[in-house]
């Protein structure tokens, strides 16, 4: 079933019970299998959806890849190359690239940082992210479920997230950076200074230079 006034666009591929709303636009080479897709949504370019519901006025794409047991909440945002399965993406919230976001339920106007990874499965279980209202996620995130994290609180770039955090709370795991001053420059001159020494035992030794032993045939 299709609603009035949707536009689908060449190449577009709806299979099984896939229900699509009014006022939508779903754009080349996306296939949908058993969705509900709800009214004014704008789907992009090479999108892979099944088993999933998308509510009003929800954009994603392109290159999205939602699997089985996925919703996606009024007005919230997916981008490209990124993959979804069992996870809610609450009202408002963006995942705008580069993520993985599995058995997770994530609140109202989330922001889910580029290179964010549920971590949900050990091996031999999978387990829940729980992620709430306002939360910022940095990029390069990574969840290592079961593991909450409260309303309103902020991820920093390159965290690990190991325990709980706290709502309201700034959570940062990273190695502390260490500039060592000049220890490029050191390193350019010693590895300049081995090369002339090796260059001149070859000579001295009598035996084929490295740059004749690379020669050859291409």
């Amino acid at each position: 079933m299709i609603g009035k006034d949707t536009v689908l666009y060449p190449n577009v591929t709806l299979e099984g019970t896939t229900v699509v709303g009014e006022d939508c636009v779903l754009r080349s080479h996306t296939r949908l299998t058993d969705c509900v897709v709800g009214k004014g949504v704008e789907i992009l370019d090479h999108c892979l959806f099944t088993g999933s519901h998308i509510e009003d006025d929800a954009r994603l794409g392109p290159f999205v890849h939602l699997r089985p047991g996925v919703v996606v909440r009024k007005k919230a945002k997916v981008g490209n190359f990124v993959e979804m399965k069992k996870t809610d993406l609450g009202e408002g919230s963006q995942a705008n690239h580069l993520s993985y976001l599995g058995d997770a339920t994530i609140g109202k106007g989330v922001n889910i940082g580029a290179g964010t990874i549920t971590c949900n499965y050990d091996g031999a279980r999978k387990f829940q992210t729980v992620i709430g209202d306002g939360v910022f996620l940095g990029s390069d995130t990574q969840l290592i479920a079961p593991v909450t994290v409260g309303a309103g609180a902020i991820i920093a770039a390159g965290t690990t997230v190991t325990v709980d955090v706290p709502a309201h709370a700034l959570a940062i795991a990273r190695v502390p950076q260490v500039n060592r001053i000049g220890w490029a420059a050191r390193r350019r001159a010693l590895t300049a200074q081995t090369h002339v020494t090796r260059m001149s035992t070859d000579k001295k030794s009598g035996q084929p230079m490295k740059s004749q032993l690379k020669s050859g045939g291409r």
